[in-house]
């Protein structure tokens, strides 16, 4: 029997290490060999997760909270089918990261065993098989690709390899990655002037930037843009935080945003739109510009994708941005004095109901819990939402720092069930900050397994706010409406509290506003004599989010 160090699961695990400091996941049969090697020999955490699909989840929230890359780990079979909502999801939200898989032997299949590869492929994710020979190599490019593209890739270990003698770990070349995309030739010179020139001239100019903004480092210059430039900001509900100062920001576009922000939104003579997909949502269904806007675009997509941009630019949104300033400095612009001349932080103000916080029913207004927990939350904080209904309260009343401090882990494949794992990912990926994760009680029923692994991983320095409004709500507010049955929408109500405090946490069943003070003396008390704060927050579901309305009136109109 080969030692431990000499396998080929050492060779994949050693080599992985050198990329991934993270690991999250379950230990089976497939995947045995390599956790003992991540655990003995490497300097790499594991985490344990509770369901498999929780590892993709917190190594997908890792990436988005860090920058850095993860890898999640699950044996052969049932534990690989139990991923794929989360990698299909991480596919969608094109985020990098290595599930580190058992498969077949490579004999032939047992009867419990099934096409990882085109199970992986169908959702977006590409496999790579390591082999005797190969299996540091083969990391090295697997972890390439998914860097590379921006995609989840699977990196499969055999059942009868994984122990076999491989000999001394080889040294294995670094992924060679691509830099980023520098605007290029006379067309992408002659786009960027004439952006230059719209912009010196512009009375009224916008600028709105995106999650690719942020990653592509642009924050900084984008402020320098903004400032030279007297441009209003927004962000999209992924790019929140990434303008450097927030005084003249909009907030968030679409249907997200307050009513007065929007209002101004449409008052741009010109739009830049840069790092941001510009998806249905953000684009409130095609109206979040007047029809005299000039929307020009800057992405590293191949056109633009929206078909009201009128101008596109492709290439990397920080190099783009300073190429834009060079241009419009060369032209010795004024700013507009746009920004100075409106009220900002008045058209970015949200309705929070009524001054007692209950709406009709008696049950607690959600825009008031949310704008009230807002208040009381420490200014440190990522915040991670499971998929709902639900997703317009935090993102209309939490602001955060920055964009990898705001992530919604399930929304890009519209899922819900993704919300408790999140936790393990940010915690780890921001061990100073508190994490605070919203979810319906749907979503958190679905997710019920990984509660243990929030409360475990973030300790008193997590906090859930659960939605708990016993229905589905999407669900209800859509097809409520057309008269449907009811019945399948709607969920027993659940203690949360008690569910938490089986697990190690405290719950507050809040039916009040006044039960929300427990969360400021909570945030006043010094971590380690803290546990996991769990508030159970028994809302109405006749209040329905703003966004949520605007899909409704689109769809009665189509």
């Amino acid at each position: 029997m080969p030692t431990s160090s000499s396998t080929v699961s050492a060779h994949v695990a050693r080599t992985l290490a050198q990329h991934v400091d993270h690991v999250f996941g379950v230990m089976g049969n497939g995947n045995a060999w390599f956790l003992d090697d991540i655990e003995r020999t490497t300097s790499a955490r594991f985490t344990a997760v509770r369901h498999e699909a929780g590892g993709v989840v917190a190594a997908d929230a890792y990436f988005r909270a860090s920058g850095r890359i993860a890898a999640a780990t699950v044996t052969y079979g049932a534990g690989f089918t139990n991923t794929l909502t989360a990698l299909a999801e991480a596919a969608q939200a094109r985020v990098p990261l290595v599930l580190l898989a058992g498969d077949e032997p490579t004999s032939g299949p047992r009867p419990w065993d099934v096409d990882q590869i085109a199970l992986a492929a169908a959702v977006g994710a590409r496999t790579y098989t390591v082999g005797r020979a190969d299996a540091a190599a083969t990391t090295v490019i697997a972890i390439e690709h998914s860097l590379t593209y921006r995609v989840p890739v699977v990196l499969a270990i055999p059942y009868d390899v994984a122990a076999l003698e491989a000999g001394p770990v080889p040294d294995a070349p670094e992924p060679a990655l691509p830099g980023p995309l520098a605007p290029a030739g006379p067309f992408d010179a002659a786009a960027i002037t004439d952006l230059a020139r719209a912009l010196a001239v512009a009375e009224r100019p916008l600028l709105l930037a995106g999650r690719g903004a942020w990653l592509a480092g642009a924050g900084e210059a984008l402020g320098e843009l903004a400032e030279a430039t007297g441009a209003l900001t927004a962000t999209t509900a992924l790019g929140r935080g990434v303008f450097p100062d927030g005084r003249y920001d909009l907030g968030v576009a679409g249907g997200f945003g307050a009513d007065g922000a929007m209002a101004l939104v449409r008052e741009a003579d010109v739009a830049v739109v840069v790092g941001a997909s510009l998806n249905q949502f953000t684009m409130r269904f095609g109206e979040l510009f007047s029809p005299g806007t000039r929307v020009v675009q800057v992405d590293i997509a191949q056109a633009a994708t929206h078909r009201h941009v009128g101008s596109f630019v492709r290439g990397d949104a920080a190099l783009v941005t300073r190429a834009l300033l060079d241009a419009l400095r060369a032209l010795d612009a004024a700013p507009s004095g746009w920004r100075d001349s409106v009220g900002v932080a008045a058209a970015r103000t949200y309705d929070t109901g009524p001054a007692d916080g209950l709406a009709a029913d008696g049950r607690l207004d959600p825009r008031g819990v949310a704008s009230r927990i807002g208040a009381l939350l420490p200014a440190d904080r990522v915040v991670v939402s499971d998929g709902g209904h639900f997703i317009g309260w935090a993102n209309m009343y939490w602001p955060v720092a920055s964009p990898d401090r705001m992530m919604m882990v399930g929304t890009a494949y519209q899922s819900i069930g993704l919300g408790f794992p999140s936790v393990a990912g940010a915690a780890a990926a921001q061990p100073d900050a508190t994490v605070v994760l919203t979810t319906g009680d749907g979503g958190g029923l679905m997710a019920l397994a990984d509660l243990e692994t929030a409360v475990r991983t973030a300790g008193g320095r997590g906090v859930a706010v659960v939605w708990n409004d016993a229905v589905y709500g999407a669900e209800v507010h859509v097809y409520g409406r057309q008269g449907l049955a009811e019945e399948p929408m709607r969920i027993p109500e659940t203690d949360f509290a008690a569910l938490a405090a089986a697990v190690g946490a405290e719950g507050v069943v809040v039916r009040s506003l006044a039960d929300l003070d427990r969360l400021g003396t909570w945030a006043r008390e010094p971590v380690d004599q803290r546990r996991f704060l769990m508030l159970d927050c028994r809302v109405s579901p006749t209040v329905v989010a703003p966004y949520q309305e605007e899909i409704l009136r689109v769809n009665r109109t189509r």
